[in-house]
This record gives C-alpha cells, sequence and structure tokens, in this order.
C-alpha cells in the first residue's frame, strides 16, 4: 500500500479515534492518546518509512546499552531501514534532543528516557520536544496507569535487601517505619547504607511519594504501633516555600526521622557494594537500598539477598522507561515502526523487547510471561507514581533532606 493511501486511511479514523481518546486534564493526565499513527499495522509503518526513507539512518538516543543489542534483529526484518543507535546518560539524551529541537535541525528519531519526578514529562514532553506513541493494539495488553505519562519499553524499581541467611524463615520486616526504629538508648536498631539519597532522583523521588501519600503514612505507623503518629519535625529556618502546607504530614515526619539517623548511616554510590555490605552484615543487622537488578548478585556472587516486597503502606515506585518520538524527527513513520516492534509488535513476539528482559526490570504487556524476576510485578507492593504531585513537592523535599541530614551530621 502506497503511503498516500496509508494516510489517507488513517486520518480517515482521526475523528472516530478523538471521540474517545482522553485528553490533556487538569491533572496532567495525557494517555493513552490514539492518533493516526496508532492503528497502523507495521506493515503498513513499514511501507511508510520506505517512503519516508532518504539515506539517513534511524536514530536512537538510548539510556541503555542493551538498546544496540537490537540493531541486527531489527535490520534483518526490515532490510530497507538502518539504525543508528547512541548510547548515552539520561541528561544526555534530553540535552541531545533540546539542543537539536531548539536549532531546527532534528537528526535523532526515538528517544528513550526514565521520568522519576516528572522533570521529563512537565519540562520537556509538554514544552514540546518530543510526541507519545500509542499503539493501540499493544496498549490494549498495558493498565492505562502505566500509559499515563508515556509510551513504557518496562519498569524497574529499588528495594531494600536484607540477608536471608541470617533471616532464613523471610523478611524480617514488613513496614518502612521499622527500617527507622530505635532501641532504647537511641541508637538505630538497623545499620542502613544507600546511595546519597538527595543525590539521587529516583530514591529522593520515592521518599516525596510519602509526603503526597501522608495518609497512607500515618495509617501504616497507627497499624504497626496501635497509636496515632506523632509529629516532631522542626518547622522553623530558612525555607524557600510555605511549610504550613506540610502540617502534620506523615512523609515530611518520616523523612524528618530518616535524615536524623544520617550519622549512623553509610553512603556508598555503587550498588554492588551496597548488597554485599547486606550479604556480610558485619555491624549487625543490616538492610541496603539498591536497584533490583542487584539481586542477580545471588546467583553471582553468592550472596545471602532478599528483597524486602509488600511494604506498608507500599514497597517502591514502578519507574517507567519510556519511549518517545523527537518533535519534527526526520522519520517519523520509521520512529513509530521502531518503537512498536521494540515493545514486542501486535502479539509480543517480536525479538526487540529481549535485551530488556532481565532481572530486576518487568514487562508492562499482560500477554508477555515474566520469567527473570523472583517476585512478579504485582507481587512487588510497588505503586504507580503521581508524577505531578512529585514533581510539585520534589524541590521542598529536597530542601528538607538537605538542612535536616546537616543537622544530623553537623549539629
Amino acid at each position: 500500500m502506497k503511503m498516500s493511501k496509508i494516510l489517507a486511511l488513517a486520518l480517515a479514523l482521526v475523528m472516530v479515534l478523538a471521540l474517545s481518546a482522553p485528553a490533556f486534564a487538569d491533572d496532567g493526565y495525557i494517555g493513552p492518546i490514539y492518533d493516526e499513527w496508532s492503528e497502523m499495522t507495521t506493515e503498513e509503518l513499514y511501507q511508510a518509512a520506505i517512503e519516508e526513507s532518504d539515506g539517513e539512518p534511524i536514530r536512537i538516543y538510548a539510556t541503555s546499552s542493551k538498546m544496540l543489542k537490537v540493531q541486527e534483529d531489527f535490520e534483518e526484518q526490515f532490510p530497507e531501514l538502518k539504525l543508528e543507535i547512541q548510547d548515552l546518560d539520561n541528561d544526555e539524551v534530553l540535552e541531545k534532543c533540546r539542543l537539536e529541537v531548539d536549532g531546527g535541525n532534528v537528526y535523532g528519531d526515538v528517544l528513550q528516557a526514565k521520568d522519576v519526578n516528572g522533570d521529563v514529562f512537565y519540562g520537556f514532553y509538554e514544552d514540546g520536544y518530543c510526541e507519545a506513541f500509542y499503539p493501540k493494539d499493544i496498549c490494549e495488553h498495558i493498565a492505562d496507569t502505566a500509559l499515563q505519562y508515556g509510551y513504557p519499553l518496562y519498569t524497574s524499581q529499588s528495594f531494600w535487601y536484607y540477608n536471608t541467611e541470617e533471616y532464613p524463615d523471610g523478611q524480617p520486616i514488613t513496614n518502612w517505619w521499622q527500617i527507622i526504629e530505635t532501641n532504647e538508648d537511641g541508637t538505630p536498631k538497623w545499620k542502613l547504607f544507600t546511595k546519597e539519597i538527595a543525590e539521587e532522583t529516583a530514591y529522593l523521588s520515592l521518599f516525596t511519594s510519602f509526603i503526597v501519600n501522608s495518609d497512607q503514612m500515618a495509617q501504616a505507623y497507627e497499624d504497626l504501633y496501635g497509636e496515632p503518629l506523632e509529629y516532631t519535625y522542626p518547622t522553623d529556618g530558612n525555607w524557600e516555600f510555605d511549610f504550613s502546607q506540610y502540617e502534620n504530614n506523615a512523609g515530611v515526619e518520616y523523612l524528618w526521622r530518616f535524615t536524623q539517623l544520617a550519622d549512623t548511616m553509610t553512603f556508598i554510590g555503587d550498588g554492588d557494594e551496597l548488597v554485599q555490605a547486606v550479604h556480610e552484615s558485619l555491624n549487625g543487622p543490616t538492610l541496603a537500598l539498591a536497584s533490583a537488578g542487584k539481586i542477580e548478585n545471588r546467583e553471582e556472587s553468592g550472596y545471602n539477598i532478599g528483597w524486602l516486597t509488600n511494604l506498608e503502606p507500599y514497597t517502591g515506585l514502578q519507574n517507567y522507561e519510556c519511549l518517545y518520538v523527537v518533535s519534527g524527527c526526520p522519520h517519523p513513520a520509521a520512529a513509530r515502526l521502531f518503537i512498536r516492534w521494540l515493545t514486542g509488535d501486535s502479539d509480543g513476539s517480536s525479538p526487540g523487547l529481549k535485551p530488556f528482559q532481565k532481572t530486576g526490570n518487568w514487562v508492562v504487556r499482560d500477554d508477555i510471561e515474566d520469567e527473570d524476576n523472583p517476585v512478579p510485578l504485582k507481587e512487588t507492593g510497588a505503586i504507580d507514581s503521581d508524577l505531578q504531585a512529585i514533581y510539585d513537592n520534589f524541590l521542598n523535599a529536597q530542601d528538607m533532606w538537605h538542612q535536616w541530614e546537616d543537622m544530623a551530621l553537623n549539629g
């Protein structure tokens, strides 16, 4: 089918789709939004990609070296097209795209990015630097909550790790408040290892979510201890925001109590070293916060480590790796073809997803079995992020963290 016929058919569907597709709302809800591209099949997109081809490769700005592994399979299935994949970090991907769009010389076609605190959506997507693409038949196998802020490739999360040899009967903690419990003499019950949370966007977003979900944090405390939470955090200080908005906030209280243990914590930037500390547990009962993928050290290094799952009120946040089409890209059909193929195609059988199906990553399609994780996604206890609320509170949480941690470390 020629490109003109394809687009004519697709455009004829736009009005029908527009009647049922969600649009921007006051709470920032965007997806899934279906357009003329959403109904197109792989073959239709391929033919359109051939017709728009200018001899240049489809350029992919990726945040994972695993993306390099898909090139051979893609080019074998679509021999008229070539890929050029650049492996960059998240900030580099976004800055590269921003410079190209602002300069009017767009070379990239697809970008991969993780948005844990709303910066990508509110500071990038809404500003028109990229577009979402929702292939309708694939989206039918993905929960709408996972499609709200973009089209996901997979999701990941972080866990607290414990020593499974020390606790052979199962995880010793079921509630976030237990992590910061102290003994009668005021010393922490647990030796905590973590990255510097205020400087790790994903981790601080998780703690910010506790502020957003204050009622859940308060209920988790009362369920655990049988009495209401007492609020002890100080509100005086040089704040750049109105602290009255955080009156009796259980998430703020948690952040305060956590930071006041900073002088007893060990901050390590390497995830493998974090879970090694749990395995060794040299200083008594030990917990470490690290990415889910570090569980692989159980098999690779023989570590006695396990995840704390189903914590109250929730274990953590699902962090989605999303795919976007660069606005004004030279190969819009090819970009969408690649995204469709990468996420499994209509029946989940394309090899595009295979490099990303590893321990610590969860594919979000309900028609693809997860065989790589010790716990299915729905049994981890993780929730979807309210990115708008996290975005609105993130900098305030960071300000609190820095000031209160400084108090604990320096008096």
